[in-house]
This record gives structure tokens, sequence and C-alpha cells, in this order.
């Protein structure tokens, strides 16, 4: 079970950080290590964890605000996560977030392994039963640009949907008129029409206005006030996303689907 899988460790102690990678690398895990929340947002998305072992308390950037900029818009982490702290009185702060495990210092690096293991396990199983359930879903890809186009389409087609591709707005429209998807992710900056204006021509077809659309654009992206106004008054979107990682995009369409 621990070929291939992956495991960040966030944390400013340094022997501690050591000794548990090391524990871990000799069950057979890949291992990254991290001071802080900065140094590990700057290859998470890269290193894409199956877990993410996280402290609280660490200079630069800690552990909640590391956890809050891997979320996605609905507050979910694109990684599962084991908390670390040495304050067991804030157990309370994180029954509103979305933490698979919590782990107060000092602690046996059995204890450890055993529940980092026990986690990787549980979301593999929801991964697979999640696959089945979506072996049905069809989903339309709309989006120009080759890097997040192939990104895109091969994410979804990983995950078991059938994806019906198109590489301009007005092919989006003539493909989901003829085969109707489930759900459509459409990037909002085409380069023929833009994304939220293929969805509300789309959305007002009784063919295809029971499609789930999910409008997208990178958070790094810059957007004219015009626009995101034009977007905010718009019929058909089911959400908007601006995406640090095609994950984000990815884990928007399985929680409409759900």
């Amino acid at each position: 079970m621990t070929a291939n899988k992956k495991i960040l460790i966030i944390d400013d102690e340094v022997d501690l950080a050591q000794m548990v990678a090391f524990q871990f690398r000799s069950q057979g895990f890949e291992v990254k290590e991290a001071g802080d929340g900065l140094a590990a947002l700057a290859m998470v998305h890269e290193f894409q964890p199956d877990l993410i072992i996280l402290d609280i308390n660490m200079p630069r950037m800690g552990g909640i605000e590391f956890y809050s900029k891997i979320c996605d818009t609905h507050g979910q982490p694109l990684y599962p996560v084991l908390v670390l702290t040495a304050r067991a009185n804030i157990e309370n702060l994180f029954h509103d977030l979305h933490i698979d495990g919590f782990m107060i210092k000092p602690f046996e690096i059995d204890q450890l392994t055993h529940e980092a293991s026990v986690i990787i396990r549980k979301k593999e199983e929801q991964r697979t039963a999640a696959k089945r359930s979506k072996e049905s879903y069809k989903v339309c890809v709309v989006d120009h640009d080759q890097e997040s186009f192939d990104g895109l389409g091969h994410l979804f087609l990983n995950a078991n949907y059938t994806v019906v591709p198109a590489r301009s707005g007005t092919m989006g429209i003539e493909h989901m008129m003829k085969d109707v998807p489930d759900i459509a992710v459409v990037n909002l900056g085409l380069a023929d029409i833009p994304g939220d204006i293929v969805i509300y021509r789309l959305s007002k077809m009784s063919k295809t206005m029971d499609v789930k659309f999910v409008l997208y654009t990178s958070h790094d992206a810059e957007h004219d006030e015009k626009v995101m106004k034009r977007i905010s008054l718009k019929t058909g979107i089911w959400t908007f996303v601006e995406y640090d990682s095609f994950n984000d995009i990815l884990n928007t369409a399985n929680q409409i689907l759900q």
C-alpha cells in the first residue's frame, strides 16, 4: 500500500521532522519536508501528496494559514491533512475544518505512522468508490489553451469521467447540443466567445438547460471589473472557480455531482 504513496511533512522542529521522515521512508513512502507553510506551499501542488502532516505553530506561515490556502472554493482541502500540535486545548478549533487526523505532541512515532497509513488507506478506498460512482458521468471540457485543456482532460479521464472535448466556445455549444453532458467546465477566457456567454446561451436552451455549468479561470489571471459584474448577473453558472490547481476544478465537479 505504501508503494508510490507520498507524504509531505511540514514542521519547523527539524529533528522531529527528520525522524518522522526517516520512519516513513523506511516503510516505503516517498517523503518531502518543509520548515513552514510558505515553503510547503511552493511544493505541494507539484508533489501531490497522499497525506500532509501539518504542524500548527511555525514561522512565516503557520498551519492554519497554509491549510486555508490549499482549500477549494467550498473549504475542502485538496489533500488529506493530519494535524500535529503541542496544544491539546485547541482541538475544538478543528471541528469545523475538514481535518483527517489530529495528534498531540509528544507522540509515539509508531502511533503516527499507523494513523497516517489508516488515513491514506481510507482515502484510497473513498477514491475507488467515487470512481465507480462516476463511471456514467460525462463532462464537456471547453478550453482553447492546450496546456489546461490537456491537463483537465487527463484529470477527468483518470477520475473515470467520459470527456467530451471542445477547443472553443462555438465547438462547446455544438458538441453539447449533440451530446448533452452531466456537467461542463468552461474557461472564462475563451478565444472566440467568453465562457460565461457560452454558459448563458446553453442554459437558455431546453436541451442543455439542466447541465451543471462550472466557469473557471486561473487565480492569477487579471479580470476586468465589468466582466466580473457581468458574470455575477449571468444565469446558468453553478459556480465560478478561480483555480490554483486543476484539482480545484475536478473537486468542484465532484462536489456538484454528489
